[in-house]
Parts: structure tokens; sequence; C-alpha cells
């Protein structure tokens, strides 16, 4: 299955960014590049506000989120409470993130994942469906934190 994909990161990822966004074009997505593009110092928040806005919107279904560590990018993302984001490091939790909490997207970090990794990250998550079931009100109140008693 096809999907539009989109892809931020900070200075430190921009080189995987790249290759990444050639990778998932060759296999069929329509890539939304959301920059940076380029070793210029950049603030990681900025980016992953942007891809947080585009799963909001629906410009993309899924997205990527890289920055060094994958850590800061993803705070950023998750600060949009239209967006799930997970950051995994080996397919395994990227499939989880997945079936248990239909993340939308997920974060690397480029500094600690190869490039080889984070391709098999993303295929999983790709390739994995969500499970629904008791997940689903789990979910639902990771968007909307207001309906949970904390």
């Amino acid at each position: 299955m096809q999907h539009r994909i989109a892809l931020a990161s900070d200075h430190a990822a921009f080189a995987m960014k790249a290759e990444l966004a050639d990778w998932l074009r060759g296999l069929g997505h329509d890539v939304l590049d959301l920059g940076t593009n380029g070793p210029d110092s950049v603030d990681y928040p900025d980016y992953g506000y942007r891809l947080g806005k585009a799963i909001e919107t629906g410009e993309a279904t899924f997205g990527v989120a890289l920055c060094g560590s994958g850590i800061g990018i993803s705070i950023a993302v998750n600060r949009n409470p239209a967006a799930r984001c997970a950051l995994v490091s080996e397919p395994l939790s990227a499939g989880l993130a997945r079936q248990h909490n239909d993340a939308n997207v997920i974060a690397l970090g480029a500094r600690l994942v190869g490039i080889e990794m984070a391709k098999a990250c993303i295929t999983q998550f790709l390739e994995t469906a969500f499970l629904g079931d008791r997940h689903v009100r789990r979910v639902e109140k990771l968007s909307n934190p207001e309906r949970s008693p904390a």
C-alpha cells in the first residue's frame, strides 16, 4: 500500500532524511519533505511541530521524525494531539507502536541508528496494522487527554 509520508529532521539528521526520502519514493510512496535541508544548525522543535501539523491537517498519513537522538523531535511532534509519535530503534518497537498505539509517526535518532536499521523500522511501521479492539479506548485517550480520569 502506498502512503503519503511526511519527513522532518534537524541538521543532525538531514543526510539520513534525504536518503530515506529517496528510498521511500523508490518504493512508490508520496513523500512530503518538511526540511531541514542542510547542515546549518536549526531548532528541532520547529520541524517536529511542522510534522505534527502535517498529520493533523491530513497532508500526510504517516510521518518520520529525525534528529540526533530522536528524543527532542519526538517530544515536539507529540505536542500536537493528532500525532502519536513513537521513538523507536528497532523493528519490534516500530511494529508494536502501530499495533497497540496506532502510532502515525515514528522518530529515529540519526546518531544512534544506522540507515539500514532505520529502513527496517520504517518498513515494519508501514506494514503493521493497528489491532483495534481493547487498544481503541487507550488510543482515544492519547489524542484526548481531557477524557482521562487523571
